[in-house]
């Protein structure tokens, strides 16, 4: 640790780029044993913690008050219905809920957006140095994007809870998205406009991500149908990384058409994904609207069905 901070001090004094490259050498050496151990160390013993003292339930937590237990239990059975804790999640549950085609689109709408999200995280600094920028200033334009998708998340993600819609957002902010990759493939000397294409990329890609998690984990009714649906959206739409690594390839700059092009079929993806989800939510709030709702279901019925049971209505 104390040449760890000693190497860093001397960062401040180097004269010349052979003594910095010789004091970031030994900087990495000394600090391999302290950020590996200590990382290590720190999220060994958070785990612990986060095991014992986070519990499943708001029911099983011992940190929370009755009333308060009583509380977070009743929003979360206005949210999604009864929990259900006292029944473990089998493998035929996991089957009953991949066989819901609405569940399968869902993770095709996250996973279409993994891959322009991903290409952009990983190569927006190369793209943003093919228009001529130096080292330092290609590290200064790759803030900007991110700063303004930040600010468009916030501002959809609060329009989207005013107004409690999810579907015009998500396929709005995917839009955006296309509008920049389109910008990207056609237009291939004019780095000004070809720069504010990366801020809608960036934007619009970065903005539709949450809400699309949102927007289906807040239409799983039940604890089984919630954990199993967010873990197979999440865990499919993440296998869209491998692709995104392989989209930008060094050969093709500076115009990156088939990257451009592969971000862009998936976005399309993405996009019609949200609309066959959609469309499947609203025809089941549809149907159930015009059948009789009391149909003789017990309590423990109902939970089992989650969002399936009659009376659940999915947000749009």
């Amino acid at each position: 640790m104390f040449l760890f901070g000693f190497t860093t001090i001397m960062e401040g004094v180097v004269k010349n780029y052979s003594g910095l490259l010789a004091v970031r050498f030994f900087l990495g050496v000394f600090e391999t044993g302290m950020i590996f151990i200590l990382e290590g160390c720190l999220t060994v013993a958070f785990s612990f913690v986060f095991f014992f003292g986070l519990p499943d339930f708001p029911e099983e937590s011992n940190w929370l008050t009755s009333e308060e237990k009583d509380y977070v239990s009743a929003r979360l059975r206005v949210d999604q219905g009864r929990s259900a804790r006292e029944r473990q999640i089998t493998a035929k549950d996991v089957g009953r809920v991949l066989m819901d085609y609405k569940v399968i689109a869902a993770g095709f709408m996250y996973f279409g957006l993994i891959v322009p999200a991903y290409g952009y995280a990983y190569f927006a600094p190369g793209i943003i140095k093919t228009y001529g920028y130096s080292a330092i200033q290609t590290q200064l334009h790759s803030v900007p994007p991110w700063a303004a998708a930040f600010g468009f998340a916030m501002l959809t993600a609060t329009l989207s809870d005013i107004t409690q819609k999810r579907a015009p957002f998500a396929i709005g902010c995917i839009c955006v998205a296309i509008a920049g990759f389109a910008i990207l493939i056609t237009v291939h000397n004019n780095g000004p406009l070809e720069y504010a294409a990366l801020f809608l990329v960036a934007m619009g890609a970065y903005s539709a991500m949450p809400i699309i998690v949102c927007w289906f984990g807040q239409n799983l009714g039940g604890h089984h149908r919630r954990s199993v649906g967010t873990a197979w959206q999440i865990g499919f739409g993440n296998i869209g990384g491998i692709i995104a690594v392989w989209a930008f390839l060094a050969k093709d700059a500076p115009k990156y058409i088939t990257g451009y092009s592969i971000c862009l079929a998936f976005t399309v993806l993405s996009i019609i994904s949200c609309i066959v989800y959609g469309v499947g939510c609203w025809a089941a709030n549809r149907r159930r609207d015009r059948t009789p709702v009391d149909i003789g279901l017990t309590e423990y019925e109902k939970t089992e069905m989650g969002d399936m049971n009659p009376e659940y209505r999915y947000l749009l």
